[in-house]
């Protein structure tokens, strides 16, 4: 499939674009600019032509060593890797020096290109997108982003820019039987500063993820595609997670909800802790989060190569895991480094297998031969004098294990008796560190009036 590269200097409307290309709101957008740090990639279409449309940093002139020069550095690379970019100016304020500086850094990458003039609507706008002719990169293409106009002459110069490219606008997705079912979605997530996109460049192999020494470097949740031991891995960059108290800016608050729809979507989530300062509060409402919301669950002790007694601390991390998530006794709990690469062998392993123990499904003659035991070495508390019966128990799907106890008065049982029997389910049929889920049912009363 073709990769188009949407490049530009700052608040010219690139995430915009982006997102009414993909056809959903992908990309965090907002008046001020740098919004967008890191590469975003989505399937796009304009007309019926499909293609790969990559979000981008604003260029700046800046030093190679700032935020704002590996943020331009990362831009400068996605124009390497793509086939044809889409050089966007903001038609409301015309062409500016800017603008000229980075028309030549697109004209000298030597890919085809189409000069978008976003912003282009009203009279103000028709006349910026004129002004855009200075640029020497010839035809601009006026167009408005947030109102959906003037695609149709996108679309022509797209295909005239593949056509200049050689790349076919029909390649068939021959992924197989693998990419039919679709990568497992990996989501990697933490307080700031842990080192998540860190990380994420150590597994795939490259400066794929903007990093540095600042906190919340990350904005826009990143997927990347990973083929590991054979199978395809789609990992999931997010934004750092700080306490809700402590998050004002709008940016911020976008960013959050971003990682939380990206912990909603996930099917396994790998949370990230710093190993020098392990088991915050903020650590653990984030793996509490992640139960709640049924994901299988590892947790990852990042910046192992900071650590000193490695065989001491990582037993008392272990030991503090489980004493401070119960919901989730057992999880894989892993030493990592991502400035080393130690130990992302054992995380991978540790993901493949959570995601198994997330997918266990257990018999029904199992679980009620085991019920039966768990009844006579310890009966439900009677409830207010009335005896608590259990008739039987199954489970109703996995992803996460969800189990139904059937009996009558069962929504008295005390919630000791219930962590007893999901503490019992997770050691019977090994499930550790997978949510579970238990909901019980009653039989209808017989003498109820239904209605005819």
């Amino acid at each position: 499939m073709p990769v188009i590269a949407i490049v530009g200097r700052p608040n010219v409307g690139k995430s915009t674009l982006f997102n009414r290309l993909v056809g959903r709101r992908l990309a965090l957008v907002d008046d001020q600019p740098g919004v967008t740090r890191d590469r975003r990639e989505g399937a796009a279409a304009v007309g019926d032509l499909e293609f790969t449309a990559v979000d981008t940093a604003g260029l700046e002139d800046a030093d190679e060593e700032s935020l704002a020069g590996r943020m331009t550095a990362q831009t400068v690379a996605a124009m390497r890797d793509a086939d044809v970019i889409l050089f966007v100016i903001d038609a409301r304020t015309g062409v500016v020096p800017d603008d000229r500086h980075f028309a030549d850094l697109v004209r000298r990458s030597g890919k085809p290109f189409v000069l978008v003039a976003n912003k282009a609507e009203g009279k103000e706008g028709m006349a910026g997108a004129y002004d855009a002719f200075r640029l020497g990169l010839g035809e601009p293409i006026a167009l408005s982003a947030e109102h959906g106009e003037g695609f149709a002459d996108l679309f022509q110069a797209i295909l005239k820019a593949l056509d200049e490219a050689g790349v076919a606008d029909d390649e068939e997705n021959d992924d197989g039987e693998e990419g039919a079912r679709g990568p497992l979605q990996v989501a990697i997530v933490g307080r700031p500063n842990a080192g998540k996109s860190t990380l994420i460049n150590r597994l795939i192999g490259e400066e794929r993820m903007l990093t540095g020494p600042e906190a919340g470097i990350t904005r826009d949740s990143i997927s990347v595609d990973l083929v590991w031991r054979g199978r395809n891995v789609r990992l999931v960059d997010t934004a750092g997670m700080r306490r809700k108290a402590k998050v004002q800016d709008k940016l911020e608050r976008l960013a959050v909800s971003d990682a939380l729809r990206s912990i909603q979507y996930a099917e396994v989530v790998v949370v990230l802790l710093d190993a020098t300062i392990p088991f915050e509060k903020q650590d653990l409402q984030i793996a509490d989060l992640v139960a709640r919301e049924g994901r299988a669950l590892v947790i990852a002790l990042n910046k192992w190569d900071l650590i000193e007694d490695r065989v001491g601390a990582l037993k008392r991390h272990r030991e503090a895991a489980d004493r401070l998530l119960p919901q989730v006794r057992g999880m894989p709990l892993v030493a990592v480094s991502g400035a080393t690469g130690e130990g992302v062998d054992r995380l991978m392993q540790a993901v493949f297998q959570a995601y198994e123990v997330w997918n266990r499904r257990v018999p029904t003659a199992k679980i009620n031969r085991w019920l039966e035991g768990v009844l006579q070495q310890h009966p439900p508390p009677a409830v207010r004098g009335s005896r608590v019966k259990i008739r039987y128990m199954t489970q109703t799907k996995a992803r996460p294990p969800s189990f139904v106890l059937f009996g009558t008065r069962t929504n008295a049982l005390p919630e000791s008796y219930v962590r007893y029997l999901v503490n019992g389910l997770r050691e019977a049929f090994d499930l550790p560190g997978t949510p579970i889920r238990l909901t019980f049912r009653e039989p209808k009363n017989p003498f109820d009036k239904g209605e005819d």
